[in-house]
């Protein structure tokens, strides 16, 4: 690991793994320091930076690089820790024989969309600062023509799949983890259609599948999809037993506890351990992480502190959260799929995958958030669940000419195993899942 000793800062992050289209990470870096937050939202592509001006710090993260933080009290004064991981941290601490100060729920995670301002003053340090660098424009379109909002919504998405072939995917195979659910469906198609345009073949695309014991709703899913495209021989089932889950050790790899986050990460870490086993240099996967949180397509029932209301009168909620000033914000672990973004991105890293999520970048969600939701559903819930299947299912047919089959909405942990495995699998409180992160550093 390359320790970077900057003043009071060390930096155990790895610039290597951003993925920046228009400048360098040095040039990118420069404007996080600069604080000029039109400047870091120029930036294109998806990055963690980390700043060091004298005994200021700022720091500036997409949703698809996590980035945390730790201070470490020495006798000379402050010292920040920077790193990607709990664990990372923790060990740096435990080899300077700091450990004695550490509590897992001392680290910050840097919020997504925001340049976090930290002074190494000394004791007490103060609290951190942020500032917004990407404030999209909400109600920016009129909503009487869903195909044109399809269009408009799934030529950004296909823009950033064509940037990722052409400067990160160059060549090798291309995996994508495939429910068949509007979201995988999408990026299935348009990379399917990117790599015909680009005059690349198509066979570098596999379309990988989890089926968890028998009755996997997803795989019977993924087979209607293809087959009404007559693409089916692109269909990878990745099977394996209801024993091989363990739901305990993605704490370990996601380093959270809540419920809903950790099922879906258990069945990714599934995922991608069936595919590691099966291909043992594969390297590029793909998925539609943040596409749910695009358009607003959660059911809002399940959850007692959401109302439609919230849900469509707050910019970017199921992105960031109720906000960074307000008191429902962690500090430890951000909100929304700032925090959540870790269930996909820490099961790739761990098993040496480089991933990407087109749906969680900037430019993709600057489009959605332009939406007139509240004019598009009058308020109404079944409206608004509606929506997505339109928007997308239009703009797909826009750009690749193809009529992508959409299912009703299911999460992946549910599609990929029957109801009655996923019930014994899984405990039912989360104060079970709380109780096996906590005993990680226990």
């Amino acid at each position: 690991m390359n320790h970077q000793y900057v003043e009071r800062v060390v930096d155990l992050t790895h610039p290597e793994k951003n993925t920046i289209y228009n400048m360098s990470n040095d040039e990118a870096r420069e404007l996080v320091k600069a604080g000029d937050t039109g400047a870091v939202r120029k930036i294109d592509g998806q990055f963690s930076l980390i700043s060091v001006d004298g005994k200021t710090i700022r720091m500036a993260r997409s949703i698809g690089r996590p980035l945390r933080y730790f201070i470490a009290k020495l006798a000379a004064g402050p010292c920040l820790v920077v790193a990607e991981r709990i664990d990372t941290i923790y060990e740096y601490l435990k080899k300077e024989g700091l450990d004695g100060q550490f509590m897992p729920y001392y680290t910050r995670m840097v919020p997504a969309h925001y340049i976090t301002k930290i002074e190494l003053l000394g004791c007490p340090d103060p609290n951190p600062t942020y500032e917004r660098f990407f404030t999209p424009q909400r109600n920016k379109y009129r909503g009487d023509d869903t195909a044109k909002l399809g269009e408009m919504y799934i030529s950004a998405l296909y823009t950033e799949i064509k940037k990722w072939l052409t400067n990160e995917a160059k060549s090798g195979p291309i995996g994508i983890s495939f429910s068949a659910g509007i979201d995988s469906g999408s990026v299935f198609l348009l990379i399917y259609h990117a790599l015909k345009e680009l005059g690349e073949s198509p066979s570098r695309l596999k379309a990988f599948t989890l089926a968890v014991g028998e009755d996997a709703e997803d795989l019977k899913q993924a087979r209607k999809f293809l087959e009404a495209l007559d693409l089916g021989l692109f269909l990878e089932p990745i099977q394996i037993k209801p024993e091989d889950l363990d739901w305990k050790k993605t704490i370990e790899v996601v380093e959270d506890y809540k419920p809903l986050d950790i099922q879906s990460a258990t069945m990714n870490f599934a995922l991608l351990q069936g595919i590691r086993k099966k291909y043992p240099d594969w390297k590029y996967m793909i998925d539609g992480d943040g596409g749910d949180e695009n358009l607003k397509d959660y059911p809002i029932e399940e959850n007692p502190e959401l109302t439609i209301k919230s849900v469509l009168n707050n910019l970017m909620l199921y992105h960031e959260g109720w906000g960074v000033e307000s008191i429902k914000h962690s500090l430890t672990y951000s909100g929304g799929l700032s925090r959540g973004y870790m269930r996909t991105y820490a099961p790739a890293e761990l098993l040496d995958f480089k991933g990407f999520s087109p749906y969680t970048l900037p430019n993709v969600i600057e489009i959605a958030e332009g939406f007139p939701f509240i004019e598009m559903t009058d308020w109404d819930h079944e409206k608004l669940y509606n929506l997505k299947g339109e928007i997308v299912s239009a703009g797909v047919k826009a750009i690749t000419g193809m009529d992508m089959p959409v299912f009703t909405k299911r999460r992946f942990q549910h599609g990929a195993t029957a109801m009655d495995t996923f019930n014994s699998l899984f405990p039912k409180s989360e104060m079970d899942y709380r109780k096996t992160f906590n005993r990680i550093y226990g």
